[in-house]
């Protein structure tokens, strides 16, 4: 998948004309990060059109192998588990202020963290003492700790290794690897969107101090696994909430300070709104027919549902588990999802031509405009250079660097004085 890759970039680890990162992680899976954003619109054009540069890797594979006479197919998921119980993270990267001491508003994020699930998994089958059970969301089973700087080790909902690839003095990095991966532009935009306005409220001290929960990893399984949004969580005090109660809680608490504060937000962030309270409320009414189109673990389940119906099956079928993988599958030709957004069964929030542009052009108000063009014009003249997220270098035929630890920095002299060196 990488070979060309590798010949192009003498690397598999590569930064993209898009700004965003395409890189082999641990394990031999294909990993891509998408260039800072500081607007919805442009996070999900960047992640779609990571969905579609990956997917071209195992196009490309494809025709590789026929090439050397090997005749196969290779598929390429974007999910979070496999078939053996082996589970790989969704990160999300916020950046905050370094003023805020945020290490003691995080135990505040968590009763959120555990029961976005209801909005923002991606479902999954799961074996458990008892049988086949349907879950909501892929990672809740392989979380082993609340919050810790280790990623792998203890999989921790919120990981706290002070890396915020922006000037630290200012700024630190939030990072969430509990959430599940996306096929949905709706859950996608539920995702972030929600997050963004509840740290809003955590950056004013906004969220109450007794909202703590007991036990964080048994909570978020038992959110999971019971699809009808009824499972309660314990909280430190000792109160218990339902996991719906709990989001409608937060909800409130961002409208609350909206309409306090006066912020003004982008219209995704109003879509959002409208689509977070939208899927309360099917869970308060016990009818998610109006969820059908846009979540992923409710447009998955349906479909299995019907397939159970018309085959008089039950969940612990090798054919169910085989459409639940395929739901994740980017091929436009076999993936499941892919199938039904061709048939305009799914709700969508970007177009086409937006995320296709996202493919090789960065977002334009964020530092990814400058390396995305560094990227490119280093490409054009074969150079010889070094990038990172804050870091530009040429290393011929002299050495030059630029630091750029301002990520909301669109412009940069120092920058295009590197641009023109590759182009002469």
């Amino acid at each position: 998948m990488f070979r060309d890759i590798v010949a192009e970039f003498r690397s598999s680890n590569v930064f993209l004309p898009n700004g965003g990162r395409l890189y082999l992680d641990v394990g031999s899976h294909p990993e891509y990060a998408t260039a800072e954003c500081d607007s919805l619109t442009d996070l999900l054009a960047q992640e779609l059109a990571g969905d579609s540069l990956v997917n071209d890797l195992g196009r490309k594979a494809e025709q590789i192998l026929a090439a050397e006479e090997i005749e196969a197919t290779v598929f390429v998921f974007k999910n979070n588990t496999d078939s053996t119980g082996n589970s790989y993270g969704c990160h999300e990267n916020y950046l905050i202020h370094r003023k805020l001491d945020y290490l003691s508003h995080l135990d505040g994020l968590l009763p959120f963290l555990v029961t976005r699930q209801l909005f923002c998994g991606a479902g999954k089958i799961l074996q458990t003492s008892e049988g086949f059970v349907f879950s909501l969301s892929q990672r809740a089973d392989h979380m082993w700790d609340a919050v810790s700087s280790a990623t792998t080790r203890s999989r921790p909902m919120i990981n706290t290794r002070d890396e915020p690839h922006a000037d630290a003095d200012k700024y630190r990095r939030l990072h969430v690897i509990s959430g599940d991966s996306n096929m949905s532009e709706i859950s996608m935009l539920l995702k972030t969107a929600t997050m963004d306005l509840t740290l809003a409220v955590m950056e004013i001290g906004g969220i109450p101090s007794d909202l703590r929960v007991d036990n964080p990893m048994k909570a978020i399984r038992d959110v999971s696994r019971d699809i009808t949004g009824s499972a309660q969580v314990r909280l430190l005090d000792g109160r218990t909430m339902t996991a719906v109660a709990v989001q409608r809680f937060y909800y409130e608490l961002v409208q609350r300070n909206l309409a306090k504060y006066e912020w003004e937000i982008s219209a995704l962030h109003q879509l959002a709104l409208h689509w977070w309270d939208k899927a309360l409320t099917a869970f308060e009414l016990g009818d998610f027919s109006t969820l059908s189109r846009t979540i992923d673990w409710s447009i998955k389940l349906n479909l299995l549902r019907a397939y159970q119906e018309r085959d008089d099956i039950e969940f612990g079928s090798p054919k169910l588990a085989q459409i639940d993988l395929m739901y994740h599958e980017l091929s436009s030709e076999r993936g499941i999802f892919r199938l039904l957004k061709a048939q305009n069964r799914i709700d969508t929030v970007v177009n086409a031509a937006q995320w296709q542009s996202a493919r090789s052009t960065p977002p334009a108000t964020t530092r990814a405009k400058l390396r995305g063009a560094f990227v490119a014009a280093a490409s054009a003249s074969r150079a010889n250079v070094a990038v990172d997220w804050m870091h530009l270098k040429v290393n011929n035929p002299v050495e030059r660097a630029v630091v750029c630890s301002d990520p909301f920095a669109s412009l940069d002299e120092r920058v295009d004085d590197l641009l023109a060196i590759l182009k002469n």
